[in-house]
């Protein structure tokens, strides 16, 4: 495995699951990591500082021996073709990799729009839209069926759809959304959780 001279700089925040993907991603890579606290609360992410570090303003950004990576899905994807020699956690298959985009296209789409949005409105106080839990039901239901017969969304084994998927799904009760109706999706979480290395997302006060 390629190693980072330094550990690497995550910026994140406890509460964001956007920056869990990366901090999941680093641990389950037994990457060496120091993280930065940027308060979203306080509104740190539109200082002027951090949007030297990422433009658009959001968590997470890492920084790995100068080489400034933001957004979630693409600190993933980077980690994985950098740290990750065997290919396991994004398969050189095209078939595979195309699934993959798929669900990363979920994960930015009704993923975000949906379970994360809802809890969004808990745990900061943003309005409740009343369509965030209809897209949550909509997006569950389809995963509650694309997981019949299959431990993960992808292969046989974990990949980075998973873990894209995984922690708005997992803290979706914080969003007043119950995984009660979705047994599949509810076994698919605990594997997740299973997995050497996990480490949990912060839950909401």
């Amino acid at each position: 495995m390629t190693q980072s001279t330094n550990a690497i700089l995550l910026y994140g925040f406890p509460l964001s699951g956007h920056a869990h993907r990366a901090r999941l991603m680093l641990n389950l890579l037994g990457l060496a990591f120091e993280e930065t606290l940027v308060d979203l609360a306080k509104g740190e992410q539109k200082h002027p500082e951090f949007l030297e570090v990422n433009v658009f303003g959001k968590v997470p950004v890492i920084v790995d021996d100068g080489t400034v990576i933001a957004d979630s899905n693409a600190i993933l994807v980077y980690l994985a073709l950098r740290y990750d020699p065997e290919r396991s956690w994004l398969p050189k298959d095209p078939v595979v990799q195309a699934e993959i985009q798929r669900w990363l296209s979920i994960a930015a789409g009704p993923l975000a729009y949906g379970p994360a949005a809802a809890r969004v409105s808990e745990v900061f106080g943003a309005p409740r839209d009343e369509a965030h839990p209809a897209i949550a039901k909509d997006l569950f239901t389809a995963m509650e069926r694309h997981l019949a017969g299959r431990d993960w969304l992808v292969a046989a084994t974990p990949t980075i759809a998973d873990l894209a998927l995984y922690t708005y799904c997992a803290h979706a009760p914080e969003g007043r959304i119950s995984l009660d109706p979705y047994p599949r999706l509810r076994g698919w979480v605990a594997r997740v959780e299973a997995l050497p290395r996990f480490v949990p997302m912060q839950r909401a006060a």
